[in-house]
C-alpha cells in the first residue's frame, strides 16, 4: 500500500540538500570485522596467549628453567597486549557496537594486567627454587 503525502517545499534554501543520516550508522553489525575490532581481538588473543603461558609456568617453576622462560615470556606478552589494547581503546570515537574494537580493548587491558601478574608470581617462584 502506497501512502501518497503532499511534497511540502523546504523553507532554507539550502534544507534540499540538508544530509539526513539515520541513527543506524552508529552501530556495525556483529558480523561485521573492521579494522579496530581485528586488532582489539589479536590483543586480546597476545594477552590470552601470556595467561596461559604465565599459568603454565608458575605451575612448572619449580623445574627451573622452563618456568623462567614462560614468565619472560608472559611478561612480554602481557604488557604487549595492554599496549595493544590501549591503542585500540584510545583511537576509538565509539563505544561498544560501532565497530572501534572497544569491547577487545578493554579485555585486553585486564587479560593483559592478569598475564603480567602471573608472569611476576612465576618469576619469583623460579628465582625461589633456583
Amino acid at each position: 500500500m502506497i501512502i501518497n503525502r503532499p511534497r511540502t517545499e523546504p523553507t532554507a534554501p539550502f534544507e534540499r540538500f540538508a544530509l539526513v543520516v539515520p541513527a543506524a550508522h552508529l552501530s556495525v553489525a556483529p558480523s561485521v570485522v573492521t579494522p579496530g575490532r581485528l586488532l582489539g581481538s589479536a590483543a586480546v588473543v597476545v594477552a590470552l596467549v601470556g595467561v596461559v603461558l604465565g599459568g603454565l609456568a608458575s605451575t612448572r617453576s619449580a623445574g627451573g628453567r622452563d618456568g623462567r622462560r614462560g614468565a619472560v615470556v608472559a611478561l612480554t606478552a602481557g604488557p604487549a597486549g595492554m599496549i595493544m589494547g590501549g591503542l585500540v581503546v584510545a583511537a576509538a570515537k565509539g563505544g561498544p557496537g560501532t565497530g572501534y574494537g572497544v569491547v577487545g580493548g578493554y579485555a585486553a587491558l585486564a587479560i593483559g594486567l592478569i598475564a603480567t601478574g602471573l608472569g611476576v608470581l612465576a618469576l619469583i617462584r623460579a628465582r625461589r627454587t633456583a
